[in-house]
């Protein structure tokens, strides 16, 4: 009950003091490409319920159409707009919504789309999906190149359904069976910071 009070009084919050972000980026994101501003895709959320999540658009708007459903590195269907966005990560900020309708919480393992759901060990699947999915997770932090490890693979879905989405099954279990209101604290103020640094790093490259 504390960690779901958390949730609704910080989503709440944070979308009313980010409304004006909200509109700048919207307004980006309309500038740069066709298509909506938003993206809506199926996810599996607890108890194995199908939701769709909420992020901003990243993508041109017909990219399903024009390749993997993986994003690999430099992928070319991410709009200019859009690279920034999954740099910063921003485009994660419309699942707030999600968190304060119960879909989402700040902090769990990270929705997967039912495909690779289905791959999940039946014993493991009923221990990930006792929670609800988050915005952030342990995963987000230790795999934060895995667009440019799957980049490097010869056979980028291959590696992800042998190599990394066990990684994720293996450290979702982990938080599920220790998950707390004080932990997610720690793994947003972790989050926090890693963004922090990001943005700092990629600050001095550019100035260089």
């Amino acid at each position: 009950m504390p960690k779901r009070i958390f949730d609704l009084l910080f989503s709440a919050l944070a979308l009313v003091l980010l409304a004006p972000v909200f509109a700048l980026i919207a307004l980006a994101i309309r500038r740069d490409s066709a298509g909506p501003v938003l993206f809506r895709q199926e996810r599996v959320g607890r108890g194995g319920r199908l939701f769709r999540i909420r992020k901003f658009r990243t993508m041109v708007m017909d990219a399903p159409s024009q390749g993997p459903a993986l994003t690999i590195g430099h992928d070319p269907r991410i709009t200019r707009v859009g690279a920034w966005l999954r740099r910063t990560k921003l485009d994660e900020l419309p699942q707030l919504v999600d968190v304060l309708l119960g879909h989402m919480s700040l902090v769990g393992p990270r929705p997967e789309v039912p495909q690779y759901v289905a791959l999940y060990p039946a014993d493991l699947r009923e221990r990930v999906l006792s929670v609800r999915p988050g915005i952030t997770d342990p995963v987000s932090l230790k795999l934060a190149d895995e667009a440019r490890v799957l980049a490097a693979s010869a056979d980028p879905e291959r590696t992800y359904r042998e190599e990394l989405l066990p990684a994720k099954l293996r450290e979702a279990v982990a938080y599920a069976e220790q998950a707390s209101l004080w932990s997610d604290l720690r793994i947003i103020a972790a989050t926090v910071h890693a963004l922090w640094f990001k943005a700092s790093a990629d600050g001095v490259r550019h100035t260089r």
